[in-house]
């Protein structure tokens, strides 16, 4: 192998390794950002948030639940604008009960980068407590896509499949914050 063809070959390990570091780190923000309280340091509310989130996502973005029990859940957006919608109808109209804890973890990640595209796949787990003291535990396959753009990796689709929910005892967690300052001043 030539030195020229052998530094081509690194450049191109190198830049898939980038990829796959910002699309971690995307994913990541995006599981962040979901989280309640939200630890988004600033983060006037829950709108803002919602700006936060769509950010993430390419204008011709899709955001879909599948399979028997998220098909009817939560449905497809597609575009800016719908996935802003979809996610007002999480924080933007008052639930009750209200959610007080919600937290993701990411786990079984694979992902696949292929010039300026790339798929992920994770399972992800999320504690639930509401005000009523309900509580659950749920579970999802992501099956995503991405996309790099002028301003860095997008993510272009958000597909999202159960695998379980379980309820969790009532009151499950005894200590928790009402509002994280985890990235204040």
């Amino acid at each position: 192998m030539s030195e020229e063809t052998t530094l081509a070959s690194l450049v191109q390990r190198i830049d898939v390794l980038e990829a796959e570091a910002e699309i971690r780190r995307l994913q990541a923000r995006y599981m962040f950002l979901c989280d309640t309280p939200c630890p988004e340091f600033a983060v006037r509310d829950d709108a803002h948030r919602i700006d936060l989130i769509v950010e993430l996502y390419a204008e011709d973005a899709v955001w879909e639940g599948v399979g028997e029990y998220y098909d009817n859940q939560f449905g497809r957006a597609e575009g800016h604008e719908a996935i802003r919608e979809h996610f007002r109808r999480f924080w933007g109209e008052k639930q009750e009960p209200a959610l007080l804890l919600n937290a993701h973890y990411l786990t079984s990640e694979q992902i696949y980068v292929d010039g300026d595209n790339a798929t992920g796949q994770w399972i992800h787990m999320q504690p639930w407590l509401f005000s009523d003291g309900t509580s659950l535990l749920r579970s999802s396959r992501l099956n995503n896509s991405f996309r790099k753009t002028g301003g860095g990796w997008k993510i272009t689709r958000t597909r999202t499949e159960n695998v379980f929910i379980a309820p969790l005892s009532d009151a499950f967690a005894s200590d928790y914050p009402s509002a994280s300052v985890l990235m204040g001043p």
